[in-house]
């Protein structure tokens, strides 16, 4: 086989690894929420460690891979991915969970940022086509299969398995990668920039730290006003530093077009809406609904198997129409089917959710294919590295402060729905604090420490009050993609275009 071939196996195994752990966890964590006693704020560091240490990394990795070597960074980031996944299904605790997953994600970012540069280097003309073709059908494949996967091995062995099925995946990748892929580098790689790495990273874990933490300690103690205090002073210097830096890491300048800016808002929006969301969706189904980890990857199939097909939809009219005019409505869609979802019950059904989902998956993906061509059509082919980071960064950023900031708002609307139910029950002068453990996560232990004779109120109310939340943050996503469309429809400007991306046509002139 053609050593070109190779390389496309290579990233092909290695970024299918990647994105069905993103999806795989989602359906996991009412199981890892049980068998790790986890409350909420837990569940949301093992997504936001990964999110936060993939966002922070991803623009030094390609920098590294630049100066040292792209297959080399490649192979390290298997091997670090490999070996979180491996600790992470050995977590006791969870912290160590979520330092675990903090871990996978810095394995994740050296992957992200070296494998569409080791696919553009190894193909050129009508190959480059079909390379781009594969690879966006890889990823496809793993949105669709990661929910069903994860269900499968929570259901069947435990959660424990969404991580150990990675080491032999991983295994097989890193062969493939030292043994058949050509190493390649950047004659005149940039400085490394550590002082924008350092200063984005802790404003940015410093800004979600405060978030979590917002509802169970209050806005005004100490931990949380420091912690975004800080993030705040910590991202100004982030923001400084790269415009006095002769080779930032981030390239301020080009906030200065407005369809790069647009993309930025787009990446941000799909993951602070629809994809953050998908976190507390798949709690309800779990905990509410009572579905088991395999029948809730089944059914959120609608969800991301109308992703995947409408994503091979939007590949093909990216060449004829303009890019704003497939991500603007692909938000409406996301909006819409957010709004649907709402007016959830705890006598609810699941096939409530089946319009919302599919028009949801709709709006995804005919966002994702023109976002990911947007990213990088806005500059000259030596600064589409950069432009795809940078873009990528604002995804992870959306997914972590989105599950930060929806949780919170879900918290607090949880505990004051419970504590009003509990007004009026024999358990009255504990309302409060069994609406703040049950916000927290502690359901099982509340219901416990009542007397038998009022553990149904307490049961009631809590799902009175996860529904209730729930509903109010299918309205805040909804507004955020709603928001999000508009700027991309007003941003992003065929006229700002210079390039097509590679393996790509140019899109539509509008």
């Amino acid at each position: 086989m053609n050593q070109k071939w190779w390389t496309l196996i290579a990233v092909a195994v290695g970024v299918f690894m990647l994105l069905v752990d993103i999806t795989i966890v989602n359906v996991a964590l009412p199981d890892i929420e049980r068998s790790l006693h986890a409350s909420l704020a837990d569940l949301q560091w093992v997504l936001d460690a990964y999110a936060l240490s993939l966002a922070a990394l991803l623009l030094t990795a390609g920098s590294l891979a630049d100066r040292f070597g792209r297959r080399l960074l490649f192979a390290i980031g298997i091997v670090v991915f490999t070996a979180g996944s491996l600790l992470c299904g050995l977590a006791g605790d969870p912290t160590f969970l979520s330092v675990a997953r903090a871990g996978q994600g810095v394995g994740g970012a050296l992957m992200f940022a070296t494998a569409l540069a080791l696919i553009s280097g190894s193909y050129s003309g009508r190959d480059r086509g079909i390379a781009f073709g594969i690879f966006g059908a890889v990823t496809g494949v793993a949105v669709a299969v990661g929910p069903v996967l994860g269900g499968v091995l929570t259901s069947g062995i435990s959660w424990r398995w969404i991580f150990f099925v990675n080491i032999p995946i991983g295994v097989v990748a890193l062969i493939i990668t030292l043994a058949r892929l050509p190493e390649s580098r950047d004659p005149h790689p940039r400085r490394l920039d550590w002082i924008g790495f350092l200063t984005f990273s802790l404003g940015l874990a410093g800004f979600v730290y405060g978030l979590i933490r917002s509802h169970a300690d209050g806005w005004g103690a100490a931990n949380v006003a420091g912690s975004l205090i800080a993030a705040a002073v910590l991202l100004v210097a982030f923001v400084v530093a790269e415009r006095v830096q002769r080779e930032p890491m981030f390239d301020l300048g080009l906030l200065r077009k407005p369809a790069f800016v647009g993309g930025l808002i787009a990446a941000f929006g799909v993951s602070a809406s629809i994809f953050s969301l998908l976190t507390y969706l798949v709690l309800y189904v779990q905990n509410v609904l009572g579905y088991s980890a395999v029948e809730a990857g089944v059914r959120f199939l609608v969800f991301s198997g109308a992703i995947f097909f409408c994503a091979a939809i939007a590949g093909r009219a990216t060449s004829r129409v303009p890019a704003r005019l497939l991500i603007g409505p692909g938000f409406a869609f996301v909006g819409g089917g957010l709004l649907l979802m709402r007016g959830i019950t705890p006598e609810t059904g699941w096939a409530h959710l089946i319009p919302g989902f599919m028009a949801a998956g709709i709006g995804a993906g005919l966002i994702n294919v023109p976002l990911a061509s947007t990213a990088v059509a806005v500059v000259e082919p030596a600064r589409a590295g950069m432009a795809s980071g940078v873009n990528s960064t604002f995804r992870q950023v959306g997914i972590a402060t989105g599950i930060a900031a929806l949780g919170s708002i879900f918290a607090s609307k949880v505990s004051d729905t419970v504590a009003a139910a509990l007004t009026s029950t024999p358990v009255a002068s504990r309302a409060s604090e069994l609406g703040d453990a049950i916000a927290g996560g502690a359901v099982s232990q509340a219901i416990a420490s009542t007397p038998p004779g009022a553990r149904r109120f307490v049961a009631e109310a809590a799902n009175q009050g996860f529904v209730d939340g729930l509903n109010s943050i299918l309205l805040v996503g909804a507004v955020i993609a709603f928001a999000a469309g508009a700027a991309s429809l007003a941003l992003i400007r065929e006229r700002d275009f210079v390039a097509a991306p590679a393996g790509e046509p140019a899109a539509a002139a509008a």
